[in-house]
């Protein structure tokens, strides 16, 4: 079978992290991207950040020089720094490298969308695999924090399918019909030994702390169920409107990976 590149998308608790390692199972030879690895095209749980910013976080964190900078890759005028691989217990290390992440507002809506289509125009992997590096991330950012309307999230999908124009991908969907059972499981999966939820408390905190959740006072289990419900109708028109042709949609949990593989998106 010709290699291509897939990316794998759906709303929190739709399997992605198990889609992908049935993938990569199955297609050996495919190497794997997930959320916090350095990525040809996805920058989440990276810091972005100049020469200049990358001195001074090495002056600030002597004692981590060496995880820095095994950590981190350089691109042009920048340098990554796959911050969250760095195991340490300096103070405020990992929260404080939140900041020069491209998203949670960090970044205005033009250079935000510049570094996603640079990083999408240079890319050119074949036999790659990426989890949520085409859809999750950026969208969150520009609903929750660059406040965009669909329409405008439609607009720049579509002028990112002409960046990628001519190379070969599949984007396959897992959709979660249940919003508010998928949350349930996450919640109980995402628990320490003692029952103390760890992944809900800080995924609040992300949607009503933000620009987006404090003008439409989202708050609580249900300001999330709305919020999920719009990004889901928002991604499936993205797929279908936009990427058709290059997509799937499989309902979340009820696939196997050979009933994909026999679809013609791969």
């Amino acid at each position: 079978m010709k290699q291509n590149n897939f990316f794998i998308e759906g709303l929190q608790g739709a399997g992605k992290s198990t889609f992908v390692q049935r993938l990569s199972d199955k297609l050996k030879d495919y190497t794997v991207f997930r959320e916090g690895d350095y990525s040809p095209v996805e920058l989440a749980w990276c810091a972005y950040v100049t020469e200049e910013q990358y001195s001074k976080i090495l002056a600030e964190y002597p004692s981590l020089h060496a995880g820095i900078q095994e950590k981190t890759v350089e691109e042009d005028s920048h340098k990554i720094i796959c911050y969250t691989q760095i195991i340490t217990d300096v103070p405020n290390f990992h929260k404080n490298m939140e900041k020069f992440e491209i998203y949670n507002g960090n970044l205005d809506k033009e250079f935000f969308e510049n570094v996603i289509f640079e990083r999408f125009r240079k890319w050119n992997g074949i036999g790659q695999i990426f989890e949520c590096s085409i859809l999750q991330n950026i969208i969150e950012n520009q609903m929750l924090y660059l406040m965009m309307t669909d329409e405008e999230i439609l607009d720049f999908y579509r002028r990112l399918k002409n960046v990628i124009a001519g190379k070969s991908y599949s984007i396959i969907y897992l959709e979660v019909e249940d919003i508010r059972g998928a949350i349930d499981v996450i919640r109980k999966e995402r628990s320490d030994d003692d029952g103390n939820e760890l992944w809900f408390p800080l995924m609040l905190r992300y949607l009503e702390e933000s620009p987006y959740g404090k003008e439409h006072m989202l708050s609580g289990l249900e300001g999330l169920i709305a919020h999920l419900e719009r990004r889901k109708s928002l991604e499936l028109r993205i797929i279908k409107e936009i990427f058709k042709g290059k997509s799937v949609v499989v309902k979340a949990k009820k696939y196997t990976v050979e009933d994909v593989a026999a679809l013609s998106v791969m």
